[in-house]
């Protein structure tokens, strides 16, 4: 009998459920597989969806025309064409991120992924490659996993859209933005993000999606973007697990 890598993979996943049964990345309490959350989790959860603005993905709070953009963006065009994200960034989802990001959780990324292709389906159907957001080796090194890595490879699977890990790179170290206000985010990341000659070809005249777990004020993948575009790409699109939402999102 020639057993199906689908098979083999059913397999091991129940070894896994038997030895581990499965529970809710957030409460704990028993699930039906790994990576799910229980219906009460689900119901917390605040999903992004239409209207938003066409360009970052920020959510309006009020009906909109489509291909409305913010006032954000109507000021200072962003070098990304599309942000998009799956959850709003709050009280219900700020713990989910978390232990995904350093609470060694990368099993999550198996509850995130139907999410992420359902706020992202538009930017997907026309991409090229998937490339996540580097950490800093030194970072990397403290955190053994870059979680924005792990969903770029996770989704690689799940589409086939081609994955590359290392052709956008952090040239210096930066300090933690979480405490930093926009302006100082964005001086904080300048000039830190580069293609090397080896990822340029993995890059030119392609449509990249740039993943990463939360987008904040867009400080970093503005930087990533600017990186990717001034190496050849034709056009870079955003897809984030989690979006910061504030207070007026009217254009």
């Amino acid at each position: 009998m020639k057993w199906r890598e689908s098979d083999l993979a059913a397999l091991a996943c129940g070894i896994v459920d038997f030895v581990l049964p499965p529970r809710c990345v957030v409460s704990g309490e028993p699930v039906e597989r790994q990576g799910m959350v229980t219906p009460k989790v689900w119901a917390s959860l605040n999903f992004i969806s239409s209207p938003y603005c066409e360009c970052c993905g920020r959510p309006f709070e009020f009906q909109m025309e489509a291909g409305m953009r913010c006032g954000e963006c109507l000021s200072r065009t962003p070098p990304f064409a599309r942000a998009r994200a799956a959850l709003a960034y709050d009280d219900a989802s700020r713990e989910l991120v978390l232990r995904f990001k350093h609470g060694d959780q990368t099993h999550a990324v198996l509850a995130f992924l139907p999410w992420i292709k359902r706020a992202g389906a538009e930017l997907l159907a026309e991409a090229d490659i998937l490339i996540p957001v580097p950490l800093h080796r030194w970072r990397l090194l403290r955190r053994r996993y870059n979680q924005a890595a792990v969903i770029a490879r996770a989704l690689s699977r799940e589409t086939g859209i081609a994955a590359s890990l290392d052709a956008l790179v952090r040239s210096r170290h930066t300090p933690p933005q979480g405490h930093l206000r926009a302006k100082e985010r964005a001086k904080n990341v300048r000039h830190a993000f580069e293609v090397g000659p080896s990822g340029r070809a993995s890059v030119e005249g392609r449509n990249v999606i740039l993943i990463d777990d939360v987008y904040t004020t867009g400080a970093t993948v503005a930087e990533c973007a600017s990186a990717l575009l001034k190496a050849g790409c034709r056009q870079v699109d955003v897809l984030t697990l989690a979006r910061v939402v504030r207070p007026g999102g009217g254009a």
